[in-house]
């Protein structure tokens, strides 16, 4: 087997597929996975809430109607001072149903976020950590951010969801970026 791969290492294609193992075929497909997509259901994740303890899955809790909003950071200038202040103060919220912000950060820093932008938690937004990417990693939105963040982190998101599944997708195509997830372009 090993000749056999010495052998084909140049060679590639459907032609030769069939000679190599799963892996190595899936090697030869150069199209990028999809990004989470309408009809996907919301991944059964465990994200916390305020502390490491407080366990929550926003598959099992939202039930009907809801919103997902990823950021790449809390504290971060656009998510602090513009994307989610955008959705706290938006007079038809609560039409949206249930709706959450995750975030690649730990849940006492997501807690402090959420009390720093929402003191009084008028909005009923929930801040959510998702400390080892694990929800955005099942959704398919996670970037390298490594340069700027020190870790892999999150597209910058808004997902309509409607009974367990995504409804619309509102995905930055810079990962970063305030356009397409913004309040105005997703809830008005």
């Amino acid at each position: 087997m090993f000749a056999a791969r010495r052998l084909l290492s140049g060679v590639s294609g459907p032609r030769v597929a069939h000679l190599l193992p799963l892996a190595q075929v899936s090697a030869f497909h150069a199209t990028a996975r999809p990004l989470v997509k309408v009809g996907d259901a919301v991944p059964d994740v465990e994200l916390m809430e305020n502390s490491p303890g407080n366990k929550v899955s926003i598959a099992q809790e939202l039930k009907g109607k809801g919103l997902i909003i990823g950021v790449p950071a809390a504290f971060s200038p656009s998510c602090s001072e513009s994307h989610i202040p955008g959705y706290i103060n938006f007079a038809g919220l609560k039409d949206a149903g249930q709706v959450f912000v995750v975030s690649v950060n730990d849940a006492f820093v997501m807690g402090a976020w959420g009390a720093s932008l929402d003191a009084d938690g008028k909005s009923g937004i929930r801040f959510l950590a998702d400390p080892h990417a694990a929800f955005t990693n099942a959704l398919d939105l996670a970037f390298d951010g490594t340069a700027i963040f020190g870790q892999p982190r999150s597209k910058r998101y808004a997902l309509i969801i409607e009974d367990g599944k995504v409804k619309a997708a509102h995905v930055e195509p810079d990962n970063t970026g305030l356009d397409v997830s913004s309040v105005d372009k997703v809830l008005h």
